[in-house]
C-alpha cells in the first residue's frame, strides 16, 4: 500500500494550490471538475468539494490542484487541506473511479535525441513519468523499475536514467542506433500508454530520493556544501537535463578545496562532457565561491 505524502506548492495564479503527491495517481490522464455534479466518477474531488471555499478541483499525474473562491486565503487553510487530502489517500479512499479512467486513455508519443554522448540516446514523452530522476547500470540494479527491468532484456543495453520526462539509454559498441533506435521508441511508449509503473511506488523513499529525504539530507550539510548544490541546482542541472544526462553533489573538502559530483545519464562516460562539465563547473564555483572551491573531480555513475 502506498504511503502517501502531499507537500504544498504555490502557483502563478493566487488562487490556486498545487498539493504536490510522492506517487502518481493518475496513468498519465487529467481531469477537471467544476462542481460536485461532475465530480461523480471522483470521490476524492466530492470530497473536496464539500470545503465551501473549493471552486474547481484538478487531478493529473501526481498531484492535485484547487482553485479557491475569495472568501477565504490559502495560507489559512492550505496546510488543512494537505492534510485531509493525505489522509483520505492513506485511508484507501478511491481517487477515481474505473469509468473516468477507462473512458480518457491518453496517447502517449516518444520522440528520440542524441545526445553528446554517442553511445545514449534520450527518449522524451509528451508526459511526465517519474517524480525524481533514477540510475540504474544493471538488470540486478533495477528491481525497483520495471521499465528499466525490462529494457535491460535488450541484449544492447548497458545503462539506464530516468528523469521527470524520459529516458536515457546508453548502449554497448555492438549495436548501432540506426538499428535500434525505433525499436526502443515504439517499447517505451508502449510501455508507458499501457500504465504500467516506469518504477515502483515506493522507489524513491526505497533509494532515499524522496523530497522529504533529500531536504533533510541537505539541512545535515555544511553552508558551502548548501550553496554548492544551489549552484548546480539552479545554474548546471537544466543545461545537463536537455542533454539527457544529471549531475549530482557528492561532497566537499574544505581542507582541499575540492568538490566531488557524479556524472549521470547521457554525461556518464562521455569524455567530451566530462571535460567540459569538469572544467566549466569549476570555473563557475571558483567565481562564485572565491576562495573556498579550488578543484572539482567528476565521478561517472
Amino acid at each position: 500500500m502506498n504511503n502517501f505524502k502531499v507537500s504544498v506548492q504555490e502557483t502563478n495564479n493566487d488562487s490556486i494550490i498545487k498539493f504536490e503527491l510522492n506517487h502518481f495517481i493518475t496513468q498519465h490522464q487529467s481531469f477537471e471538475f467544476n462542481n460536485i455534479d461532475e465530480a461523480k466518477t471522483s470521490p476524492l474531488a466530492q470530497q473536496l468539494f464539500y470545503l465551501p471555499f473549493v471552486k474547481k478541483v484538478y487531478i493529473s499525474g501526481n498531484f492535485i490542484a484547487v482553485e479557491r473562491y475569495n472568501i477565504v486565503e490559502w495560507k489559512d487553510v492550505k496546510d488543512e487541506v494537505a492534510q485531509q487530502i493525505e489522509a483520505y489517500l492513506n485511508d484507501g479512499g478511491v481517487i477515481l473511479e474505473e469509468e473516468a479512467i477507462s473512458t480518457k486513455k491518453v496517447p502517449v508519443t516518444i520522440y528520440a535525441e542524441s545526445t553528446p554522448n554517442p553511445a545514449a540516446m534520450k527518449f522524451v514523452a509528451n508526459k511526465k513519468i517519474v517524480t525524481t530522476h533514477f540510475e540504474f547500470t544493471s538488470i540486478d540494479d533495477a528491481k525497483l523499475s520495471p521499465l528499466a527491468t525490462e529494457l535491460f532484456h535488450f541484449p544492447f543495453v548497458k545503462s539506464v536514467f530516468i528523469e521527470e520526462n524520459y529516458v536515457s539509454i546508453t548502449k554497448y559498441d555492438r549495436a548501432d542506433w540506426q538499428e535500434i533506435t525505433l525499436e526502443l521508441r515504439e517499447f517505451i511508449r508502449s510501455f508507458i500508454e499501457n500504465g504500467k509503473d516506469v518504477v515502483l511506488p515506493e522507489a524513491a523513499e526505497t533509494l532515499a530520493k524522496s523530497n522529504e529525504q533529500l531536504d533533510a539530507q541537505f539541512e545535515t550539510l555544511d553552508e558551502t556544501s548548501k550553496e554548492i548544490i544551489n549552484i548546480l541546482e539552479e545554474y548546471v542541472k537544466p543545461a545537463v537535463a536537455s542533454d539527457g544526462g544529471n549531475i549530482e553533489f557528492i561532497s566537499y573538502d574544505a581542507s582541499k578545496k575540492n568538490v566531488s559530483v557524479l556524472l549521470q545519464g547521457a554525461c556518464s562516460g562521455c569524455p567530451s562532457s566530462t571535460f567540459t562539465l569538469k572544467n566549466g563547473i569549476e570555473n563557475m564555483l571558483k567565481q562564485m565561491l572565491q576562495d573556498k572551491v579550488e578543484t572539482v573531480e567528476a565521478i561517472n555513475g
